[in-house]
């Protein structure tokens, strides 16, 4: 299999090495299996002759298109972390040729997948409109302001939609490279993540700082700041709109447009999010968390626990 890497100036040293070296790894793990498969080749490509990555590292590279035909084309971040930096980077002139490429390389039928930062040059192509996407979880924000057209689920780990696969933060990567593998050989991908050491997490939301999401915008943040003061007293949309002085339709809106999500929903990502920390910090019995938290049971608690986190009260009080 053909793996193109797309590598621009100033890429994210850690998501260009862990792209390559998990392709690497699976390549000296093959042999182990008892009918291995083909290999994996991968080839650094870009817009220049060479780049410098975030770390100042020189990166030699063929041009874009002159490779043999990939089956996936890869887009490891790019260094900036915040939006601001973020968003000069890509009105850079080597970002719009990537862009161009990226469009040409989709006509001709190649797979192409992004990851962390990297999902953000691949929006810019357009080509992820209307398509299921995800993107690194602390600029989710930026991201539906930016690509409003993009259905986005900042809270998924890894969203493959055939043609186009998406990945979220920083080690989301390793992710996505593993699922480059896996369709190729299942075997091989669950060899190479034991190697790794690598466990699953199909969700980045259990990673997420809520409270960092909603300081991005001031209406956002003083209903954070609300909805932390009465977890246990339940939720009201009219009470909440009245407290901040906004009325309920543009409540919800702000809400949905920096989260994602609706009031209601956030609301129960804090009680989750405050459970969660109980049961670490302290020896409360899950009925009494319940209570603190606003539900009327433990029954309640663990079941969303399991549906929204996939663990179970066991799991993460031992992950303390």
């Amino acid at each position: 299999m053909n793996i193109s890497v797309l590598v621009l100036d100033g890429a994210f040293d850690t998501g260009l090495a862990t792209v390559l070296d998990v392709f690497g790894t699976a390549n000296e793990l093959a042999g182990l299996l008892p009918e291995p498969p083909a290999r994996f080749s991968t080839t650094i490509v870009g817009v220049r002759d060479r780049v410098l990555t975030a770390q100042g590292l020189q990166v030699p590279m063929s041009a874009i298109g002159s490779e043999p035909a990939p089956d996936w084309l890869l887009i490891p971040a790019l260094g900036q972390k915040m939006p601001d930096p973020l968003g000069k980077a890509l009105l850079r002139p080597d970002v719009a040729e990537a862009v161009v490429a990226l469009r040409d390389a989709a006509k001709a039928g190649a797979r192409i997948g992004a990851a962390c930062i990297g999902t953000f040059v691949l929006a810019e192509t357009g080509l992820l409109d209307g398509r299921p996407s995800t993107t690194t979880w602390w600029l989710a924000p930026m991201f539906r302001q930016r690509y409003p057209q993009v259905r986005l689920d900042a809270s998924r780990m890894l969203i493959n939609d055939g043609q186009l696969a998406t990945a979220g933060a920083a080690l989301g990567h390793i992710d996505l490279a593993l699922m480059v593998i896996r369709q190729t050989s299942p075997e091989l991908a669950a060899l190479t993540a034991k190697y790794l050491i690598v466990d699953s997490r199909p969700l980045q939301s259990a990673y997420a700082i809520s409270d960092h999401l909603a300081h991005s915008n001031p209406l956002v943040e003083r209903f954070e700041r609300w909805a932390r003061g009465h977890l246990a007293a339940g939720f009201n949309l009219d009470e909440a709109a009245a407290a901040l002085g906004a009325s309920k339709r543009t409540l919800s809106r702000r809400v949905n447009d920096v989260l994602g999500k609706t009031p209601l929903s956030y609301f129960q990502d804090l009680r989750v999010e405050q459970a969660v920390h109980l049961l670490k910090t302290t020896s409360d019995s899950v009925d009494e968390i319940a209570a603190k938290v606003g539900y009327g049971d433990g029954v309640t608690l663990r079941n969303l626990l399991r549906r929204r986190l996939r663990k179970g009260v066991r799991e993460i009080r031992a992950a303390n």
